[in-house]
């Protein structure tokens, strides 16, 4: 796997075991759809190999954030970050909640948010009572958490990348999805805040 276009057009990719990395043709349409994104901070949950944020670091992202706990997968992400001079970034070894919430500690907001969770996870949540509730999936989980923690900017865009089998709500809260576009197994939801 390689980065497809900008300064580290063509650099090689190293793919830990075990992840599903973003498909090339998946990360084009990511960013034919996004266009310029020069000069925007960029945040990548999920992380794995780092791809689709070294594809915004290669595009002119001014700062790219990766959220990944995976030991092994996290020294794949090292090694492909190693010949990254610019844009400024940081590696965050985190649990993507637990990240997500550091984050808004900090003042933190993010232009682009994009989640590229593991496919077909539930996770339960409690409900008021205390009581395990309905399972959410991880994307849609981490959809909550986003907008709890208010770390998107007022015109950020947030890209949800989940199985085709799975359907994400046209509105959380403050979020509305603007478009779904699939790629074999794979859906890519566009997600903006209402005004």
């Amino acid at each position: 796997m390689r980065i497809t276009t900008g300064i580290y057009k063509g650099r090689n990719l190293k793919m830990p075991k075990g992840i599903r990395p973003t498909q090339n043709i998946v990360r084009k349409a990511i960013f034919d759809i996004l266009g310029d994104i020069e000069g925007l901070s960029f945040l990548e949950l999920f992380a794995g190999s780092g791809a689709v944020g070294l594809e915004a670091a290669s595009r002119g992202a001014k700062e790219v954030v990766f959220v990944e706990n995976n030991s092994q997968v996290l020294k794949a992400l090292t090694q492909n970050l190693s010949y990254v001079l610019y844009p400024t970034y940081d590696i965050l070894p985190l649990d993507t909640q637990v990240a997500v919430k550091r984050l808004a500690q900090g003042g933190r907001k993010f232009d682009i948010i994009f989640l590229d969770p593991p496919y077909h996870k539930e996770t339960a949540t409690p409900n008021p009572k205390g009581k395990v509730g309905v399972p959410l999936s991880a994307a849609k989980k981490t959809l909550q958490t986003i907008m709890a923690y208010d770390i998107l900017s007022p015109t950020g865009l947030i890209i949800a990348q989940h199985s085709k089998k799975e359907s994400l709500p046209e509105r959380l809260g403050v979020l509305s999805l603007l478009k779904q576009s699939t790629y074999g197994d794979t859906t890519l939801s566009f997600y903006k805040m209402l005004r």
